[in-house]
């Protein structure tokens, strides 16, 4: 397998690669550091590669992790392709590289099956139409009381009862 060049800041992307191997050599896999030296790059994150054989998934199958677990959209899939295949494979996600730009050199073992994006998040909506949403639509509350004889008026009583106040203190 040629080498694979990996961009920086690459999101979302899954690569799917079937392992040529016995079941313990890709249990091995699990292993910290191993997935790096079949990959030919060092500071993956463990976190983001599944490695399992196909069986664990009973029903759901490759198809049903992919398009379900994944959120890969099901026109990229091809599930007589992926019905077909057996034994360990390995999932990759792009977060496994932190956002650096690496060049993989996969082991002879390793065999890419696909390339495949996530669904983003559309975080695009509708136009909301109630009256509610609508601008200067809140009720509108009348303006404070800022007449002066007013506020004089307050300023007086409040310093009445300061005098008072500090009168009876005085008394007791």
């Amino acid at each position: 397998m040629n080498d694979l060049i990996i961009t920086p800041h690459e999101r979302g992307v899954i690569r799917l690669f079937s392992l040529d191997m016995r079941p313990e050599e890709a249990k091995f896999l699990r292993e910290p550091g191993a997935v790096d030296q079949v990959l030919g790059v060092e500071g993956l994150d463990r976190a983001q590669i599944d490695i399992f054989p196909v069986s664990d998934l009973e029903d759901l199958g490759l198809y049903g992790y992919l398009s379900e677990g994944c959120g890969v959209s099901v026109d990229q899939l091809d599930r007589t392709k992926l019905e077909a295949i057996e034994g360990w494979v390995m999932v990759l996600r792009s977060a496994a590289f932190g956002d650096r730009s690496v060049t993989l050199s996969p082991d002879p073992r390793l065999h890419l099956i696909g390339l495949f994006t996530e669904e983003a998040t559309n975080w695009t909506g509708d136009v909301i139409e109630t009256e509610s949403a609508k601008p200067y639509s809140a009720p509108q509350s009348p303006p404070a009381d800022t007449n002066p004889s007013r506020i004089g008026s307050a300023v007086i009583a409040l310093l009445i009862l300061i005098a008072i106040g500090g009168a009876l203190w005085l008394i007791l």
